[in-house]
């Protein structure tokens, strides 16, 4: 960043923090904690809403073992809004490495326990956040069990989160439609109450069907997002997943989500952010390996005002979004 750069993001900020927003995020995985790092540093009024549906690795084990929500996610999400020098954060993302404890988390495992001396889930990631002394609030969209379902494109109906993508991927079939096991699940209350009051909700980045989608699928968190006065925004992925959204372009992405929405109700967000910075040759060739790809822009969707800049940085070989400027943008775009 340059002189001329550095001036103008430190006077935003000073701006934006005079204001200082309500800013609710939703999603899930590691595209939510990595943006909450950027936008902490505008506002302190910044709530993360984590979907709970995650079945697989040591959240999937600890939600089978005690019967408690996916801490995995929730985790993330604490540590990125805590004190980037906090000593706890070393320890929280400790991974046990032998023994019955492999690949578990201390993080996930200091929830767990926090949850047992807690009067529910919720009142476990509270007081977690207080240790950690956090900037903002992070809640899970619901305090019910959910269990993610998937119809694929050949009629197979798949059950849980680790499940869909691997399915549709073995099966070459494309997810078509996701929902709920249990019907009508109620959303945390305070969950809605944050939506209600946001000056800003941004929605992603994340995996599509497993991620983003699910918050919508929690009973009147959609509804709340259609009602509010915030400026809305959806942050396209950078790039495409395996299983989820093979050859799915932005416009893709955005169509996936207005199906499981009441199309009555009109355009979910205002803003669509989106990448168009290129990889090195050897990322590109590295994550076609893997059947990914970048995320193309297709066709622009009417109503939506589209905010594009070059979001992509390398962190341990990974595409990742520029936090800080991804946030930039989004606050310029606020400020306005």
């Amino acid at each position: 960043m340059d002189m001329k750069e550095y001036i103008r993001e430190f006077t935003l900020k000073d701006i934006v923090k005079v204001r200082n927003p309500r800013v609710v995020v939703l999603g899930g995985g590691t595209g939510l904690s990595v943006i909450l790092r950027g936008l902490k540093k505008y506002t302190d009024k910044l709530t993360a809403i984590v979907t709970v549906g995650d079945d697989g690795g040591g959240s999937g084990a600890l939600r089978e073992d005690l019967g408690i929500a996916p801490p995995g996610d929730i985790r993330s999400c604490i540590l990125a809004l805590a004190d980037d020098e906090n000593v706890m954060q070393d320890l929280f993302n400790y991974r046990f490495t032998r023994g019955s404890m492999d690949g578990q988390s201390f993080g996930n495992l200091f929830l767990a326990a926090m949850n047992g001396i807690s009067q529910d889930f919720y009142d476990a990631v509270r007081r977690t956040s207080d240790v950690l002394q956090i900037k903002g609030e992070v809640l899970p969209v619901t305090l019910s069990e959910m269990v993610l379902m998937a119809s694929l494109e050949n009629g197979e109906i798949v059950e849980g989160e680790s499940r869909i993508p691997k399915t549709a991927r073995k099966k070459n079939s494309p997810i078509k439609k996701m929902y709920l096991k249990e019907k009508d699940i109620s959303p945390l209350p305070e969950t809605i109450e944050a939506i209600r009051n946001a000056d800003l909700i941004l929605l992603g980045p994340g995996s599509l069907y497993t991620s983003i989608i699910p918050n919508l699928l929690v009973k009147d968190v959609a509804r709340a997002i259609f009602d509010s006065r915030a400026k809305r925004f959806y942050i396209g992925n950078i790039m495409t997943q395996p299983g989820e959204t093979t050859g799915f372009t932005h416009e893709d992405h955005i169509r996936a989500i207005e199906n499981h929405l009441d199309k009555k109700e009109g355009h979910l967000f205002d803003y669509v952010v989106v990448n168009h910075g290129s990889l090195p040759k050897s990322i590109e060739e590295k994550y076609r390996k893997s059947n990914a790809d970048v995320v193309t822009m297709g066709t622009p969707m009417p109503g939506y005002e589209y905010i594009e800049d070059d979001f992509v940085i390398m962190e341990n070989g990974t595409v990742r979004h520029d936090a800080h400027l991804l946030a930039r943008r989004i606050f310029e775009t606020y400020m306005k």
